[in-house]
């Protein structure tokens, strides 16, 4: 390593303890509770998903009238946490889908290969300024087992000298370089600007407006509030790991806390340095894996490796900081890119996702049909957020469409444990994934885990 660990140590703990994408004065000033009201359709949840089922909806049905309900405000927890990774995959990587859903993965494929061109487009088309950029994302590997992952002498892979020209690590011994498949963006930016769009449409949006409770009553259902009473003939709960409202989701997302740290802007020399003149997305092919981008003002966002799960399902604004994840992402990154020793931290944050035991979203029914969710993202929720707000609007509609006929869309995932079973399969589950890092080998657990279908991951 080329700076000393406790050097590396006091540059991660020296950062602002803020999100990178929320630190702006552009965030927009938050909007006012909604109190009693009646829609067509209410949605639940201000994040990616909320937004977008708000918006298409509109889009499909422009007479509709759309109440959109956010607890705290738009794009607050997950929607403008995460690294700012569009991808076009729906199964959280080729390798999880072609295992689950072999006869349909090409048709996942091209379904989320249309969703991002969809992605795009409403960004063109609403003018959203978010830096959406179709560089495609660069895996590489860092440990000689891992080469063979990224298939060497298939069209596409890059050998050592080949990637690191690319972006040049000394850590690099192969890469493979999707250019097509993911498109980098700033999230909050994004979700600010659906919020935008939406409401151009029609769509009402409260924030500070938090859901106690979802009922079916004779006309639809009545979404009883912190400020009132909202009915409606629909509802779509788009919480994500807040999964309160509907008991049977309960068991099946857990709370994972994944945290990322932010570098003060490069200058052009040190820039230079690392080449990165594709601006791809990267990341690496471990089981704890890094993923890390270039932003519009040149920093690099360095996050993920240390999924943290905290006993008993627990969701607090205290496990946001975790200096010791932040500490190690530090080391990480000196010895990935040890000719940036004299580039400083600005930002470190953390925050709260929902995984699933299958890694990717499911989608289901409740109140006799009259409200649809769409939960479990795992991480991959910027893309996939659009293509689940379809699929929820068209279980709504009764709609056997392209989506809903999926096995992907029809299946549940396995239950997650009760305590105390959980938190210990969920620690062993990560101690043997880091040592499949470190030898190659998974172990006996993990293939047993394999088999049932079942797994943890962030």
């Amino acid at each position: 390593m080329s700076l000393p660990v406790d050097l590396a140590h006091e540059r991660a703990d020296a950062a602002a303890p803020e999100v990178l994408w929320l630190d702006t004065p552009d965030r927009p000033e938050p909007r006012p509770p909604i109190g009693d009201a009646t829609a067509d359709l209410v949605v639940v949840g201000g994040g990616f998903t909320g937004l977008w089922t708000a918006l298409l909806a509109k889009e499909r049905e422009p007479e509709r009238t759309v109440v959109l309900l956010e607890r705290d405000r738009v794009a607050e927890h997950a929607t403008g946490r995460n690294g700012g990774f569009c991808e076009a995959s729906l199964t959280h990587g080729e390798a999880n889908g072609r295992d689950r859903w072999p006869d349909e993965y090409d048709e996942l494929e091209r379904l989320g290969l249309a969703n991002l061109d969809a992605i795009a487009a409403t960004v063109e088309r609403y003018g959203i300024d978010c830096d959406l950029r179709r560089t495609g994302q660069l895996s590489v590997a860092t440990r000689p087992h891992e080469v063979d992952l990224l298939e060497p002498g298939t069209p596409g892979f890059l050998d050592a000298s080949a990637v690191r020209a690319l972006v040049d690590s000394p850590t690099y011994l192969a890469g493979r370089l999707d250019a097509e498949g993911c498109a980098m963006l700033d999230p909050a930016r994004l979700a600010w600007g659906l919020a935008a769009a939406a409401e151009g449409l029609g769509v009402r949006i409260g924030e500070g407006t938090g859901v106690r409770a979802v009922r079916r009553d004779d006309r639809g259902v009545e979404l009883h509030t912190t400020h009132g009473v909202v009915r409606a003939r629909q509802a779509v709960l788009a919480t994500n790991v807040f999964t309160s409202l509907l008991r049977t989701m309960r068991r099946r997302v857990v709370p994972v806390y994944d945290h990322v740290l932010a570098t003060e802007p490069l200058t052009a020399e040190q820039l230079a340095s690392i080449g990165w003149a594709a601006r791809c997305g990267v990341a690496d092919s471990g089981n704890l894996f890094h993923y890390y981008r270039l932003t519009a003002d040149d920093r690099i966002l360095w996050g993920g490796y240390d999924a943290v799960y905290h006993f008993g399902r627990s969701i607090s604004p205290a496990h946001e900081q975790r200096a010791a994840t932040h500490r190690v992402l530090a080391e990480h990154f000196y010895e990935t890119f040890p000719q940036l020793a004299d580039v400083a931290f600005s930002h470190r944050w953390g925050g709260v996702i929902d995984t699933c035991s299958r890694f990717c979203a499911f989608f289901g029914t409740a109140r006799g049909g009259r409200v649809a969710y769409a939960t479990g993202f795992t991480g991959l929720g910027v893309g996939a957020s659009r293509f689940a707000a379809d699929v929820a609007l068209d279980l709504l509609a009764g709609e056997e469409t392209e989506r809903t006929r999926l096995r992907m869309v029809r299946e549940r995932p396995l239950p997650f444990p009760p305590e105390p079973f959980a938190w210990t399969g969920i620690q062993l589950t990560r101690w043997a994934s880091a040592r499949a890092d470190r030898t190659g080998r998974r172990n006996l657990w993990l293939r047993s885990l394999d088999r049932m279908g079942m797994g943890f991951d962030s």
